[in-house]
């Protein structure tokens, strides 16, 4: 027997995603409405731009920045997750999207999407952080990367590297609370090529 599909909708970014219980989504769908919408006026993608989303899912948030930017990139470790966010842009009708599968943690060098160039970067990485996949930056030449955060330690580790190592300045940050009366936040950065 096969698990059954459940869905949700981004209200504001006209985008319903589909997906199993087995498959990480955001719980806290109101909170997440919020962050995709947050996410997208400080990253701010627009007609003519190239956007890479690294650790993207099932394409939370993908699919909204592929509405508005020309093309898209999406990478996720789970082959599982990127069949997902495929069969998600097809239903929204987005053909400016592609996603990829690779282990972000390992050397990118012959991946051929990692040997473009970005206008613009979202990170949105697990609790364990960006750091391996921060030494590529410079090659994508992106001027401004938003990264989500759900540990604000490694938030810090990685916005120390994207400063002090490739140039950016961290032009502002705040919080959303997605789980109510517990420690954990997620944390939303925007970094500006200095």
């Amino acid at each position: 027997m096969h698990p059954p599909m459940l869905s949700y909708s981004l209200l504001n970014q006209g985008i319903e995603f589909r997906f199993k219980p087995t498959e990480f989504t955001q719980v806290n769908i109101d909170i997440n409405r919020k962050m995709v919408d947050r996410v997208m006026a400080v990253l701010d993608p627009a007609p003519g731009e190239s956007v890479l989303d690294l650790f993207c899912g099932i394409g939370n948030f993908t699919l909204p920045i592929a509405k508005r930017a020309s093309r898209v990139v999406g990478v996720e470790g789970s082959s599982e997750s990127v069949k997902r966010a495929r069969q998600n842009a097809e239903a929204n009708g987005l053909g400016n999207v592609e996603f990829h599968v690779a282990d972000l943690s390992q050397a990118l060098n012959d991946a051929e999407w990692a040997t473009r160039r970005y206008d613009k970067i979202l990170l949105d990485p697990s609790r364990a952080g960006a750091e391996e996949v921060l030494s590529y930056v410079p090659r994508w030449g992106a001027r401004r990367i938003v990264y989500v955060s759900c540990n604000p330690s490694t938030l810090a580790r990685d916005a120390g590297i994207l400063v002090h190592q490739h140039g950016y300045r961290l032009i502002r940050a705040g919080v959303m609370d997605m789980f109510p009366q517990t420690a954990h936040v997620e944390s939303i950065a925007l970094f500006e090529k200095a």
